[in-house]
């Protein structure tokens, strides 16, 4: 009976470390954006997002989620903020044709932000 409680124990504990690696370098927050804008070259209509990206920087993929189903993805730089925002914010700015992109998302009490578009991180 010890000897098959140990081994269950022992395949739970190895099956766990096994999937940890699967998970690690998965940041996530989200963002809510006013108006419809571009990330990538990919228009996503005004909303909240959940965002996820892999890495821990300088660079990393980024996608954007509504619900469980990604609706886009990007590369992005995970840029260091001199001061934490008090709450999420999206940075945005106006392209020459008028469109809106994203520049930024900061993460409220983060250091951390994503930024697109080789967009300069302000602090």
């Amino acid at each position: 009976m010890k000897i098959s409680s140990s081994r269950t124990s022992f395949l739970a504990l190895a099956v766990l470390f096994l999937t940890l690696p699967a998970f690690a370098g998965t940041n996530r927050g989200s963002v809510q954006v006013s108006k419809t804008f571009v990330v990538n070259g990919q228009q996503l209509k005004a909303g909240e997002y959940s965002v996820t990206w892999e890495g821990s920087g300088p660079d990393v993929q980024v996608n954007f989620l509504k619900g469980k189903k990604i609706v886009a993805t990007s590369p992005a730089h995970l840029v260091d903020l001199t001061s934490s925002p008090a709450a999420d914010a999206a940075l945005i700015k106006t392209n020459n044709d008028g469109s809106i992109s994203l520049a930024q998302v900061r993460f409220g009490g983060k250091k951390k932000a994503l930024a697109f578009d080789g967009v300069a991180p302000q602090s």
